[in-house]
């Protein structure tokens, strides 16, 4: 069985940490790179190939929707939930308009996450 191979992109280190735990416990998932900022995202999409983004909306620099934009620009394809501290109802649409797969706070249980992230990568 093939796993779902993941970029995890959020600024902080304590909440990529949280997210590697959770996924790591899933056998048909793994991640493969972290990114802390938008260009360190563009910079890996670039490189390597991932089945699935998990991006916070909210990064230093250039926003999780901006970073969305360039990320359907070169890989059209390429699934990519956004993880967000704000409520759906606030920034939801703006995200599936931009190209999002999936949307999801982070206030959601991590059975949630897993089950998001099978239903995206499908």
């Amino acid at each position: 069985m093939s796993k779902v191979k993941i970029l995890i992109a959020d600024d902080h280190p304590i909440v990529r940490e949280g997210y590697k735990k959770i996924l790591m416990d899933t056998p048909d998932m793994q991640v493969v790179d972290e990114a802390g900022n938008g260009q360190e995202v563009l910079n890996l999409v670039r490189k390597k190939d991932y089945d699935l983004i998990l991006l916070d909306i909210s990064m230093p620099g250039r926003n999780g929707l901006e970073v969305l934009k360039d990320i359907k620009d070169e890989k059209p394809k390429l699934p990519v939930m956004i993880l967000s501290i704000y409520p759906e109802e606030q920034y939801a649409v703006r995200a599936f308009r931009a190209g999002a797969s999936g949307y999801l706070t982070k206030a959601s249980a991590p059975t949630e996450l897993i089950s998001a992230i099978r239903k995206i990568s499908q």
